[in-house]
């Protein structure tokens, strides 16, 4: 199993819509996926609620040594349903910051790696828009890590502090490989966001990825639904399909899963 943490610490910036949509076009390649939601907001909780399993997100920062992993799992031959499991946000998680950062990395790690002996290809973990333990554990624990950026003053001022994360956390996970920023919500006719995209493109080539997502409602129309945008019948979903499935592509063949 490899496991992707989705990350950027500032909300707004499509992180979910990514996460999401890289899930369902997993689970149409035939993998079978896991998706932990550790954002509070539980907007993945919410787009994905049709896969939720039993256990829940501040269950992986506990003891999970006598968790029933295989009926979380499921059967091997199952419907979509068991290929592709959400555990989601719940309130414990707002208690993970009263324990010791190195406490919930320990548990979480744990739970990662019990969860890999399920026969999961894929793990996706969505995370809070502040740097706390959940963030920090989930990196810890993970093998990649894809920030989505909108191409916004605010956004753009995460960028130092989301790469200074990354950079600290690879001290204790020397394996932690960062896939790089995806340009989100970018708006074609704007010309401050076309500006902003190539200061970006110039100040961090190696770390922007060849591929951009739109500022497109058919993106929020397929998350209310909880379907992929490739799913919603209107012609304007269909440059937004196209860009998702660019960005999937991309993803899963630096990761050696496409």
């Amino acid at each position: 199993m490899k496991t992707t943490v989705v990350a950027q610490q500032k909300g707004g910036v499509g992180k979910t819509s990514t996460l999401v949509h890289l899930a369902l076009d997993a689970l149409e390649r035939g993998k079978k996926v896991a998706v932990i939601d550790l954002d509070t907001q539980g907007n993945a909780s919410y787009s994905l609620q049709a896969y939720q399993s039993s256990l829940t997100a501040s269950a992986m920062f506990k003891d999970v040594s006598s968790t029933p992993w295989a009926e979380i799992a499921g059967e091997e031959g199952q419907e979509d349903a068991a290929r592709l499991v959400l555990i989601a946000s719940d309130a414990g998680l707002a208690d993970m910051e009263k324990t010791s950062l190195a406490e919930a990395g320990t548990h979480f790690k744990e739970a990662i790696r019990l969860l890999a002996l399920q026969g999961f290809d894929l793990c996706l973990i969505d995370t809070p828009p502040s740097l706390g333990n959940c963030l920090a554990a989930a990196l810890y624990a993970a093998d990649y890590v894809l920030s989505p950026i909108e191409l916004e003053v605010y956004s753009i001022q995460g960028i130092k502090k989301m790469n200074a994360a990354i950079a600290n956390m690879r001290k204790a996970n020397p394996g932690l490989i960062f896939l790089g920023m995806v340009p989100s919500k970018v708006d074609g006719r704007n010309p401050r966001h076309k500006e902003h995209l190539d200061k970006l493109q110039a100040a961090y080539p190696q770390l922007m990825i060849p591929a951009t997502i739109g500022l497109r409602s058919s993106i929020a129309d397929a998350l209310a639904n909880g379907v992929p945008v490739w799913q919603i019948k209107k012609t304007a979903a269909r440059k937004a399909a196209k860009e998702v499935r660019a960005l999937a592509q991309y993803v899963y063949e630096k990761m050696e899963i496409a």
